[in-house]
């Protein structure tokens, strides 16, 4: 079972199928949404949630081969901040074959499996295009 629905939180009428990526207000349509944002929203106070991805089991040390293969900083803000990615990173079956590669003993395999799946190439291609020059 999958958790309750809840109810747009604008017009308290139809069920929400989206959230303000500002304030996480549930929503229900583009007309709702443009109605909440007539006044200014802010992010909530940080409360004490589980992390989407727990401490990884598996500790390794980094290894690269091609040192000019390493994200810098910016390229690593650049993914953060990017909602595209950050929505994609709400489907449940993404985070589970994240953690699947995070977390294995060897996750070049875990890796090449992913890559068979179409959202995880998606999502991977986002990544791609929001760091590329």
């Amino acid at each position: 079972m999958g958790p309750p629905a809840r109810l747009c939180q604008v017009c308290n009428e139809a069920q929400s199928k989206y959230k303000c990526p500002n304030c996480f207000t549930p929503y229900c349509s583009l007309v709702c949404f443009k109605n909440h944002k007539e006044t200014p929203c802010a992010k909530p106070e940080p409360t004490e949630e589980k992390p989407i991805f727990p401490e990884s089991p598996v500790e390794r040390p980094l290894n690269v081969d091609e040192p000019s293969q390493v994200l810098q900083k910016e390229q690593l803000e650049s993914i953060a901040s990017s909602s595209e990615i950050r929505d994609a990173l709400q489907d449940e079956s993404l985070q589970k074959l994240i953690l699947g590669i995070d977390s294995s003993s060897n996750p070049e395999i875990e890796l090449d499996k992913a890559m068979e799946v179409e959202a995880f190439r998606t999502f991977t291609d986002k990544i791609l295009a929001s760091i590329s020059p």
